[in-house]
């Protein structure tokens, strides 16, 4: 509970050939043992990750990857893994061998950054096997690449400062609620307590949502649904009224139109994504026919139960909705389907566990596969008959 949730850090990839010292030098911009390093090649296989405060900065994520030109039919699957960290990778270091450069293989990579639109700094590793005159004319090859030694603190030191000035270039991502309420402004969060609420604890999006209020001077109130009525003769003047999603008619009935309503999902849609598509995509329920598959995807894994929202709840409400007899295929954690045309609807979770640029991603994959894309908060605020009550706050 004390530190930055990874899917609020930057995240910072390291790709590269195998044994071109990625690895080694993760250990040293963190200054820890974090990735085994070995002459041997493949020695990462799964990615790894590494939460640091990278100041002035702040909070980001590291994440040393597998080798990208293993051939070997395991090598070719790490590979595959390696690459599906693109679609979450903020900024990237890429990381070649100073004494074997491969113009091929960065010609490559470069497509592939342009193509996840992904900015990107040359880590030309092991420099100091390098002569002074080498350097000259590999300098004129790659003119903004950085030299490094892992051997070297100063040009560790020296390459922190140069992903410093360009992560600060990236934009701070996107507000839940500080620009849509004022300073001093009131806040009621409806956090109801079922069984799939964690005992002793609130969940992320809660707990994200009260941490935005107070770096906004924003007062919030915190009750669960049963509350809610005297909670409204206590406070006046509310600004907004957030909700978990599965009490929405509940809440909406109590409200009567005393206050701005919306959910804690639809908040993260609009943080996590485009909300105006995936507003779009939750009006494709009024259009589903008998046998339409739809995947319900979640970035979090977790033990399911009878009020399990995403694999219990969110279907029955859609068949209940259309009338129709509908199929549903469930996806967690990192994993989400290459190939997506199966699919007539993605509804996805409201992807607090994972960054912007994962969530938009995944967006765009739908959009170009031209299945349309929403989440739970949005359904379930469409089938209950108050989506544009919900949205009301954004205009």
């Amino acid at each position: 509970m004390k530190n930055t949730p990874n899917s609020n850090r930057l995240h910072i990839g390291i790709f590269g050939k195998t044994n071109s010292g990625k690895s080694s030098l993760l250990n040293a911009i963190t200054e820890q043992e974090i990735s085994i390093v070995s002459d041997i090649e493949g020695t990462t296989t799964d990615s790894v990750t590494k939460a640091m405060e990278f100041l002035p900065f702040g909070p980001v994520l590291f994440i040393d990857t597998a080798g990208l030109e293993d051939n070997t039919p395991l090598g070719r699957l790490r590979v595959k893994k390696s690459l599906e960290e693109l679609k979450r990778t903020d900024f990237a270091l890429l990381v070649m061998d100073a004494t074997k450069i491969d113009m091929a293989f960065y010609k490559d990579q470069e497509i592939q950054f342009k193509k996840y639109n992904i900015p990107f700094q040359l880590i030309l590793n092991k420099s100091e096997l390098l002569t002074d005159e080498v350097k000259s004319t590999i300098k004129k090859i790659f003119p903004k690449s950085i030299f490094v030694s892992t051997k070297d603190r100063s040009s560790i030191l020296n390459l922190k400062n140069e992903i410093l000035k360009e992560i600060q270039k990236e934009q701070e991502e996107p507000k839940l609620l500080g620009d849509l309420v004022p300073y001093n402004g009131k806040v009621v969060m409806v956090v109801p307590v079922d069984s799939e609420a964690p005992k002793g604890r609130l969940i992320l999006p809660q707990v994200q949502v009260i941490r935005e209020c107070l770096d906004h001077g924003i007062k919030s109130y915190v009750v669960r649904d049963t509350e809610l009525e005297s909670a409204l003769e206590d406070i006046k003047d509310i600004d907004l009224v957030v909700t978990d999603s599965q009490a929405f008619k509940n809440v909406d009935k109590i409200l009567n139109n005393r206050a701005k309503l919306t959910s804690f999902s639809i908040l993260f849609a609009r943080q996590k994504g485009d909300l105006e598509d995936l507003v779009r995509g939750v009006k494709k329920l009024k259009a589903l026919n008998h046998g339409d598959k739809i995947l319900i995807a979640e970035t979090c894994t977790h033990n399911t139960s009878h009020e399990d929202i995403g694999r219990v709840k969110i279907p029955k409400l859609v068949r209940n909705y259309c009338g129709k007899e509908i199929e549903f295929d469930f996806m967690g954690g990192k994993d989400f389907p290459e190939d997506l045309s199966k699919y007539s609807l993605v509804i996805h979770c409201g992807a607090c566990m994972i960054n912007k640029k994962l969530m938009q991603s995944r967006i765009d994959e739908s959009m170009g596969s031209n299945v349309p894309i929403t989440n739970y908060g949005l359904v379930i605020a469409e089938v209950t008959g108050i989506l544009d009550k919900s949205l009301e706050i954004f205009k």
